[in-house]
């Protein structure tokens, strides 16, 4: 079964992120310019205070009539004592289990006590079509008798 682990090693570790001091403004132009939909919230000393999302940005400022240049994201945030998060050896089965019961699209992966990750549901999506495509084509291979 595939890990989130070879998920991050496909698409890259790279982790996009924000001052709890910046604006919510700020956040979602930056989350536009880089095509994702969430940034982790970095303190003064990099460490992970938390992750705003563009869900958090729609409940938390749009439905409340507030202003996103005048919202800090720390005031929006999830913060990192209420986070989801995962471990590089789960399983994408799994992964998609925790999404999908804790109705949340991303997941911040943490090994050591140290952020080496995000990942997304649109990435385990990714991972399990890779995967079905793939048996897809050993049973074809071996219905037309390619393997012995």
């Amino acid at each position: 079964m595939k890990t989130v682990s070879v998920i991050l090693k496909e698409k890259g570790q790279g982790v996009w992120s924000i001052s709890p001091k910046s604006t919510v403004f700020e956040a979602v132009k930056s989350m536009s310019e880089k095509e994702v939909g969430a940034l982790m919230v970095l303190d003064e000393q990099d460490m992970v205070a938390g992750i705003i999302t563009e869900r958090d940005y729609a409940r938390k400022v749009i439905l409340k009539g507030k202003r996103s240049e005048s919202t800090l994201v720390e005031e929006i945030m999830t913060p990192i004592d209420k986070m989801y998060t995962v471990k590089p050896e789960l399983t994408v089965e799994d992964a998609m289990v925790l999404i999908t019961a804790k109705r949340v699209r991303h997941l911040p992966v943490f090994e050591n006590n140290q952020l080496t990750g995000i990942i997304s549901i649109g990435d385990l999506v990714k991972a399990k079509i890779a995967e079905q495509e793939m048996l897809i084509e050993q049973l074809s291979n071996y219905i037309a008798g390619r393997y012995a």
